[in-house]
């Protein structure tokens, strides 16, 4: 899917046609799309391709002959599978040429979105450099959002972990988990083209653009420095519980065999009585009970006292 943006009035609306200075957004696109773009702009379909591939990183590609720069960064999204708790990402391509900017990825993501609703001020599509620039902020701030998503939803599942050791809430965590690492690995790798991208060498900069790749830069520190934080509670607390499970089944043994060994006594005395020779003292029904008893409550005074009971 194709659609063509472009800022009008201080808008950005979609228009039906390519113009000059416009942002072209290609969503999943086939190979006629792909050609058609190809051609128009003399775009290489490398380039085009590029971020059509879920395990493509982060980087940044420049072709001299067509002077244009290809950045691909990632992006976060939730899983496609809706039962588990993990967030994935996905590269997106942003290609400048000389006379448009041009998105490709494979989903229709919010973070271009909030390019078109309105939620990023001052979007101009003609000022090409600002204009990637907002893109890479929008998609840094939705690693912050989602970051702040996972420890909200791990803190509810750590208070439900309180109430019941239940394997659902650990592979929760689980999940969780491989979240942080995941945007962990993503945000490194996006850190280092923001950091080829302050050199000027593939985008021109200009005195403003330099406090917006200012800005970009501290939150990407905060994201990443979110995300260690998280993953290390993520996983303090994941051993945490371990220890407990572990601790738990501990304890569950240690009661059965004390309940084993109070169960033995009586075996063991009636086993004695119940074989057919003589010579056996006192064999009277009444002596044998008491007998167990009375052995029976001794040995449990004495596995009570060290605390086998609890």
């Amino acid at each position: 899917m194709i659609q063509i943006y472009k800022t009008i009035e201080g808008q950005v609306k979609e228009i039906e046609k390519f113009e000059q200075n416009c942002w072209i957004r290609i969503i999943d696109p086939n190979d006629e799309e792909i050609e058609t773009i190809s051609t128009n702009f003399n775009v290489e379909e490398d380039f085009l391709r590029a971020a059509l591939d879920k395990q493509e990183t982060s980087r940044v590609e420049q072709d001299e002959e067509a002077d244009c720069s290809l950045i691909t960064v990632n992006l976060p999204k939730p899983a496609d599978n809706e039962d588990t708790l993990i967030y994935e990402t996905i590269p997106i391509g942003i290609i400048e040429t000389q006379v448009c900017v041009i998105t490709v990825c494979l989903e229709k993501t919010p973070e271009l979105n909030n390019l078109i609703n309105g939620r990023i001020k001052h979007v101009f599509t003609n000022l090409k450099t600002r204009f990637i620039l907002q893109i890479i902020y929008s998609i840094i701030t939705s690693f912050i959002n989602y970051l702040r998503t996972i420890n909200r939803k791990s803190n509810q599942v750590e208070a439900k972990l309180h109430v019941s050791l239940d394997n659902n809430q650990l592979f929760q965590m689980l999940d969780l988990e491989k979240s942080t690492v995941y945007f962990s690995t993503a945000l490194k790798s996006n850190q280092l083209v923001i950091e080829k991208l302050e050199r000027g060498r593939v985008l021109k900069l200009y005195e403003d653009d330099s406090e917006l790749l200012e800005d970009i830069l501290i939150e990407i520190d905060q994201a990443i420095s979110m995300c260690n934080i998280y993953s290390n509670i993520l996983s303090g607390t994941m051993d945490a519980f371990a220890s407990i499970i572990s601790n738990n089944l501990n304890i569950v043994m240690k009661v059965l065999t004390a309940i084993t060994i109070l169960m033995s006594i009586p075996t063991m005395i009636a086993s004695f009585y119940g074989m057919n020779v003589t010579g056996l003292p006192f064999p009277h029904f009444y002596f044998v009970f008491i007998i167990t008893i009375i052995a029976t409550i001794i040995v449990f005074i004495l596995l009570n006292k060290f605390n086998m009971f609890r």
